[in-house]
């Protein structure tokens, strides 16, 4: 599986449900990690109001027990659940009132004998089934199975370095592509190291570290009654860029960057004076222009190496321990920097352009005028 390291790596709660099919320690599991509040929107729903009188105070409320599992031979789960209660009998606005609702675990509910729907939720997994509440004798509890598991991803730079959960992001996609070669878009904006609900099947995820150009796909199978720890590695670094008059010094002011691949695609621009960018692993070039100088230097970035290139303001510059490429400038030539002769104007970085008489040959010269 290309750019995911262990795709299906066993972490600690992983192992405990792979070896244990007991309902505590798929709790144990699940309560490791951060829940995130994945639920399916619901649609706007209106109170209640049975027809014929049937939720009169005459009535007799029934108890209602209800349990979810993640799969058939696992515990009811504990914690992560969206309970919702429909009314069979659509309102006047042609939706089905909510009767009842809970969050959390197993649930239970006082409802009038009649039928209902439910609908359980574990982030992005869900079901729903017909429930026929007895007028009379016990109620049995409704256990309803989810066929859904849980998903965790984490992401490093190289082989191991931590990257902060601030610059990193996932979205998860249906495994399989529709017909125009799109694939649906289950979740977005997933923070790292956060339990996501689905139903049971591959996933199609993409990672996103940084804004440029880090970006690492893969496809992850997420099993019923289990939490599947993913840890996608990026091949990126990140590179901070400072334009200075002498190595190590202060950042220049007002400086423009831009950040090109070495076909001379251009993946990144800056206005700041030392903008931070992270950059897949490979070769670039760095410009930065101030005023009415360009520089620019070649440099490599390599995963999970973050570091500083710094371009100098010299045109000359030794050439670095790993053989990049020294700074260059190039000075911009515009019609406001056109002297009185129509020459182009003298930088004080400069030299100035060699005259006729020195570029005539000294032997066989006829002493002729110098070129205007």
């Amino acid at each position: 599986m290309s750019g995911i390291s262990s795709a299906h790596r066993l972490g600690a709660a992983f192992a405990m449900l792979a070896s244990l099919s007991t309902a505590a320690s798929a709790q144990d599991a699940f309560q490791e990690f951060k829940q995130l509040d994945g639920s399916l929107k619901m649609p706007k729903l209106n109170a209640f109001v049975a027809p014929d009188g049937e939720n009169s105070p005459a009535r007799t409320l029934r108890d209602v027990s209800l349990e979810a599992k993640l799969a058939p031979d696992s515990g009811p789960q504990q914690q992560g659940l969206s309970w919702y209660v429909f009314s069979p009998f659509a309102g006047t606005d042609g939706k089905l009132p909510l009767v009842a609702s809970s969050k959390g675990g197993s649930a239970s509910f006082h409802l009038q004998p009649g039928d209902y729907f439910v609908n359980v939720s574990f982030g992005r997994a869900g079901v729903t089934k017909k429930l026929t509440v007895p007028e009379s004798g016990l109620s049995q509890k409704q256990t309803m199975v989810l066929d859904a598991g849980g998903m965790v991803l984490n992401a490093v730079s190289g082989s191991d370095v931590r990257i902060p959960p601030a610059e990193l992001s996932f979205s998860i996609y249906a495994g399989d592509a529709k017909e125009d070669g799109e694939r649906g878009l289950v979740m977005s904006d997933v923070k790292p190291n956060t339990l996501v609900g689905l139903s049971t099947g591959i996933y199609h995820i993409v990672s996103e570290y940084g804004a440029v150009n880090a970006v690492i796909r893969a496809d992850i199978q997420v099993e019923a009654g289990k939490v599947t720890e993913a840890t996608i590695q990026h091949r990126a670094a990140k590179i901070t860029f400072k334009l200075v008059s002498d190595a190590g010094g202060e950042a220049i002011a007002d400086t423009a960057w831009s950040i090109l691949t070495a076909a001379g695609d251009i993946v990144g621009e800056s206005l700041s004076a030392f903008p931070v960018m992270v950059l897949a692993e490979g070769q670039y070039t760095a410009v930065a222009r101030n005023k009415d100088k360009i520089y620019q230097r070649d440099f490599t970035v390599v995963a999970g190496r973050n570091t500083d290139v710094e371009v100098l303001m010299k045109q000359q510059q030794p050439q670095d321990a790993d053989n990049q490429q020294p700074a260059q400038q190039i000075p911009v030539q515009s019609p406001q920097a056109q002297g009185s002769s129509g020459q182009p104007g003298v930088s004080s970085q400069q030299r100035p352009l060699p005259t006729y008489e020195q570029l005539a040959p000294s032997a066989g010269d006829d002493g002729g005028d110098s070129m205007d």
